[in-house]
């Protein structure tokens, strides 16, 4: 997007405005998310071959893993690029590649918080994960360039980053020689502006531990982490090729939980793995209850082409998977409820991110956008409602109340 800015273009970003070019940005890597792409790309076909748009092209994971069936079904679209021809979609549009951009950015988030990638690609070789073969090895950035892109950031309002990767943990090693992510986290907290720096999709294993030695004694770095396990079964986990056993993962929670106090770990499971019997759902089970996991999200298993799972017979069927993850998620949902009952009287911090109506909504150094609970801020006549409050803000809250989601407060002095 900034480089097409560049070039002239007016560039708009997630919205059904009919413009001259279409650019349609996909995921290939599980059903629900390749229908949402194919049903994009098929919506926006129909404006082109009507002529209310003059072309349309269509790159990212789909494109780079279906190219030539997307190309004999879908006509319509100008051109289909990968993950990695962004020079060649910018060709095609006459925009000049200008590497000084590389660091600068569009930011399609609320202006207070945005994500930064810190590596492209994956080194692991899950059995049900398709991205290795999509995205290719781990290809980090380099310290000095992530420093750059987040100072902009920084200038441009932002308070908040993310850090994702197909796997955080092992940033650095093909530039370093080792992993580098708990010395890239004291860098990029030494930018001015940045108060808050999240971590998602953390491999377990061989787990940094330096990593959580910075989130304790760093206070812009949340004590937050997404750290996705997938299962507890030892056979299910060794055909998944996770590298770690059940014993292995409870250790590394345990760990976590003592090295950081109160941290909060975020994780998602999968059920319906091929083979998986009543007997390794209920292990399942007893697991999420015993570890009491701040966050949950739960994945039905999703049978992908050219993985080594694929091989396997997809023999749960869907409506136990269905039920299975209904299971986990009502479970998570009294967890989640009871560890919010436990906040009642507390005064936390709090960013707001949006206003609705007479109501601001924040999060949580525990929370991050769109997927974890929110704090739901009432406002009266009084004198905050009359304060500077703007999204970006951080402010003090003393929870008043809460559900199995949110919490709910009132901003103090």
């Amino acid at each position: 997007m900034r480089q097409l800015k560049a070039a002239g273009f007016e560039v708009n970003h997630d919205t059904n405005l009919v413009s001259d070019v279409v650019i349609i940005n996909t995921c290939g890597f599980i059903n629900d998310a390749k229908e949402e792409s194919i049903n994009t790309i098929l919506y926006w076909s129909d404006l082109r071959k009507e002529g209310k748009i003059d072309q349309l092209y269509v790159m990212g994971c789909l494109s780079e893993r279906y190219k030539e069936e997307l190309q004999a079904e879908i006509p319509e679209a100008d051109g289909f690029f990968g993950v990695n021809d962004l020079n060649g979609l910018l060709q095609t549009l006459n925009a000049p590649f200008r590497k000084e951009l590389l660091s600068e950015r569009i930011i399609t988030t609320p202006s207070h918080y945005a994500y930064l990638k810190i590596s492209e690609g994956c080194d692991h070789q899950c059995a049900f994960c398709a991205i290795p073969s999509i995205r290719g090895k781990n290809i980090s950035k380099p310290v000095e360039d992530l420093v750059k892109e987040t100072e902009f950031l920084a200038s441009n309002g932002v308070k908040e980053i993310m850090l994702i990767a197909q796997d955080l943990t092992w940033y650095g090693l093909d530039l370093y020689g080792k992993k580098y992510l708990a010395q890239l986290l004291e860098k990029l907290s030494q930018v001015n502006g940045i108060e808050w720096i999240r971590l998602h999709y953390a491999y377990p294993l061989k787990f940094p531990m330096e990593v959580l030695d910075v989130m304790k004694n760093n206070p812009k770095i949340c004590k937050y982490i997404d750290i996705p396990l997938q299962h507890i079964n030892n056979r299910i986990l060794k055909s998944m090729k996770r590298g770690l056993s059940g014993d292995d993962t409870r250790k590394l929670i345990e760990t976590i939980r003592k090295k950081v106090p109160g941290i909060a770990i975020r994780t998602s499971l999968i059920v319906g793995y091929p083979g998986e019997t009543a007997e390794e759902f209920n292990e399942l089970k007893l697991f999420v209850k015993e570890a009491r996991f701040e966050r949950l999200g739960v994945f039905t298993y999703s049978h992908e082409e050219k993985t080594p799972a694929y091989k396997l017979a997809d023999d749960v069927r869907p409506a136990v998977k269905a039920r299975r993850a209904e299971q986990l998620m009502t479970m998570q949902q009294q967890i989640s409820e009871d560890i919010n009952a436990a906040l009642h009287g507390q005064i936390i911090r709090v960013i707001l991110d949006r206003k609705e109506d007479n109501t601001w909504i924040g999060r949580t150094e525990f929370d991050s956008p769109e997927v974890d609970n929110e704090v739901i801020i009432a406002m009266d006549e009084g004198i905050h409602a009359k304060s500077q409050l703007q999204t970006g803000k951080f402010v003090q809250v003393r929870v008043t109340g809460s559900d199995m989601y949110d919490l709910f407060g009132v901003i103090i002095e």
